[in-house]
């Protein structure tokens, strides 16, 4: 292990890069051992501010208000997260240690030391917004599809260990990564590089210990001795304008078009009205039915889908969610069990807090199905 420790100069400072792998026992010995040797004046670690928080409090789901998850529209990140911190603690669990550890030993030792602590990785919402706006539909479907049957395989051997040195642990996740997302891997990876770079540097002290995922200690060895643009790697960009003319332009147009039904007549306006609630409302609260959902929660699904449908900003599965969640509370043990849960389709439907953000999901595409078969129909309508 001691040949994952790499020292570079750099402008009269020295900086110390750990490759770590998330789940090894060697990895955490390694980060104290070298800590405690080189006594650093800061110590960086990969993690933001949230994970800084939540690596340090690991029962700190149980303080998680779905409804305001909802209400936050932070349902897909919710689900991102917990995908990826399911498969970390699954490997982990094999390995026998805690997923995060040589993380928490660095925090450790550097107040051990006396050392400045640096949080040195860009905000994981940031890199997934960044990731979600760069995907068309069908390749953002893949990978939500990839993080869910992410393997760990039955055995850890120790080439798999030295993989995880080698690899991002949310790149191992999604199997062949750089051939299915070939976008993914330069905001993953290098920008990551790159931001992780710019936070050592910036780092205080003339000695400083980077802790990294094995994965971006080649590309930060380079990056150090570039110049990065902090702004440009936090900018988020915005959904593309043909989208969002889409999303105007379908209620627009539905609207239009019903309003020209009342002007043929009265009847075939009503009927449209009608075909438009029966098809969005009917569909979302299907949807919102097959995935178990309290009887009142499918009455909301019927009750709002045709309102929201030509609402660009509103969503169905929010109203329908909020409902759920409020009938039906997550208990403690839900929560407890949510990384356990998450790896099943049964884990899905018996857990109340991932079945509530199964439904707001499910109640979504029910509704936005709805709409395009409503559409048809309205416009069938006419002749």
């Amino acid at each position: 292990m001691e040949d994952n420790v790499y020292k570079i100069e750099l402008e009269g400072r020295e900086i110390i890069l750990i490759a770590t792998a998330h789940v090894s026992k060697e990895s955490v010995e390694l980060v104290k051992r070298v800590i405690e040797a080189e006594r650093p004046d800061s110590v960086c670690v990969e993690l933001d501010e949230g994970r800084f928080h939540a690596i340090q409090n690991p029962k700190v789901w149980e303080a998680t208000d779905i409804i305001q998850v909802i209400k936050s529209k932070k349902v897909f990140f919710m689900l991102a997260n917990l995908a990826l911190s399911s498969y970390q603690k699954r490997i982990a669990a094999k390995l026998n240690i805690t997923p995060g550890q040589e993380m928490l030993q660095g925090i450790t030792s550097a107040n051990e030391v006396g050392a400045t602590l640096v949080l040195a990785d860009r905000n994981i919402q940031t890199t997934l917004l960044r990731i979600w706006r760069k995907l068309y539909f069908g390749e953002k479907i893949k990978l939500f599809l990839s993080l869910f049957m992410a393997e760990e395989g039955d055995d850890i051997t120790e080439e798999d260990l030295q993989s995880l040195l080698e690899e991002d642990m949310l790149a191992a996740a999604i199997k062949d990564i750089r051939t299915q997302f070939p976008k993914i891997g330069e905001i993953l990876i290098s920008e990551r590089d790159q931001y992780l770079a710019l936070k050592i540097k910036e780092a205080p002290g003339n000695k400083v210990v980077a802790i990294l995922g094995g994965a971006h200690v080649p590309g930060i060895k380079e990056e150090l001795f570039k110049s990065q643009d902090q702004e440009a790697l936090n900018f988020i960009p915005p959904p593309s304008k043909a989208f969002k003319v889409l999303e105007w332009a379908i209620p627009v147009l539905v609207v239009g078009i019903i309003l020209y039904g009342f002007m043929i007549s009265a009847q075939t306006g009503f009927a449209q009205i009608g075909a438009w609630i029966l098809w969005t409302g009917s569909l979302a609260a299907l949807f919102t039915a097959v995935s178990l959902g309290h009887p009142l929660s499918v009455l909301t699904s019927f009750v709002v889908a045709p309102m929201t449908t030509i609402n660009p900003v509103l969503a169905c599965g929010w109203f329908t969610g909020i409902v759920e969640a409020s009938l039906r509370k997550p208990t403690v043990k839900d929560v407890h069990q949510i990384q356990e849960d998450i790896t099943s389709v049964k884990g899905f439907f018996t857990n109340r807090f991932l079945r509530v953000l199964l439904i707001v999901t499910m109640a979504n595409i029910g509704s936005s199905l709805g709409t395009f078969i409503a559409g048809a129909e309205i416009i069938k309508r006419l002749f």
